[in-house]
């Protein structure tokens, strides 16, 4: 997973910021195209579906256990106790290791749409990334005279799906809580331009004051570029693969009119971006601007309206 030095770098830095993100898309596309490898094992994400854990006392899904597991010694190696991450999992163990000393970046704060994010990543990410598989999976299946809703149960793999899951929900949540670093850091930049707005509620003033359509439209063309080549297939000589081959009838070069073989459809990324990870840490930006304020003395707004822009 990417990661932020916040004990060197300036963690409000716009250029750290960006850093940050961009190298988070790249961990998120090659943790979907890990992912994509595995049918969709619907099971794994059913509460007491496992009998195992059902005896164990566990009455949640084969993930949340997955999740409980792991986040737990990271918890232990105090990887919560990071400004920028944030558990699914709660009641977790207290670190070994004694405490780092962060610097205060954030205003006291209850964001956390970590919930969310593993709702939509079942009901919505996992259904697309593993459509391919999942239809290899069945087709398999009914070759061996298996028919109806069994062609489409799993393939076995829980653990090792489980294990990708966990990688790209730790990620996608790294990349949608990462919206509060955005949003103090244009807060601190501007204090007057936003406190009027959060004083009033004003979800959608704030919104357009964070939102730039010009930086949302480079973002959707980069990851387009980078989906589509993180997502070839390359053969032993270093080209990629067209139909199953080395470029036309196993020569080298590209096919004209032809697709490369692709291990995820860019398209799929581009629409989980769009269509759920930038409005979702827009909601976290917007949620965070509008706790900015709590707790602090009419003296201390003042003093925050009477500072010059950056």
């Amino acid at each position: 997973m990417a990661q932020t030095n916040l004990l060197s770098a300036d963690p409000l830095s716009l250029e750290t910021i960006r850093g940050t993100l961009i190298r988070l898309e790249e961990t998120i596309i090659f943790s979907l195209i890990e992912r994509g490898q595995f049918a969709l094992n619907p099971t794994i994400y059913q509460k007491g579906a496992v009998a195992q854990l059902k005896e164990l006392g566990f009455q949640g899904s084969w993930l949340e256990w997955f999740l409980a597991e792991i986040e737990s010694f990271h918890a232990k190696a105090r990887r919560y106790t990071s400004p920028d991450e944030y558990p699914f999992t709660s009641n977790l163990p207290a670190p070994l290791l004694p405490p780092l000393q962060f610097p205060t970046i954030f205003h006291p704060n209850t964001v956390n749409v970590n919930p969310t994010i593993l709702n939509f990543y079942i009901h919505f990410i996992l259904p697309r990334i593993t459509a391919n598989a999942t239809q290899a999976l069945a087709a398999k299946k009914r070759a061996e005279g298996v028919q109806g809703a069994a062609e489409w149960e799993d393939d076995g793999n829980w653990g090792s799906a489980a294990t990708v899951d966990v990688s790209v929900l730790q990620a996608i949540s790294k990349r949608v809580h990462y919206g509060k670093f955005v949003s103090e850091s244009k807060f601190r930049s501007k204090p007057s331009a936003f406190i009027p707005h959060i004083q009033a509620g004003n979800r959608q003033a704030l919104e357009d004051l964070i939102t730039k359509p010009e930086v949302e439209r480079a973002l959707l063309h980069r990851l387009r570029k980078k989906a589509s080549l993180y997502g070839q297939e390359i053969g032993p000589d270093g080209e990629p693969l067209v139909n199953g081959k080395n470029g036309v009838n196993g020569t080298n070069g590209h096919a004209e009119n032809e697709k490369a073989k692709a291990k995820i459809d860019a398209d799929v990324v581009v629409e989980i971006y769009e269509s759920w990870l930038i409005p979702l840490t827009k909601e976290v930006e917007v949620d965070y601007l509008l706790q900015r304020l709590d707790g602090l003395s009419e003296k201390e707004i003042e003093a925050f309206m009477s500072q010059p822009a950056k």
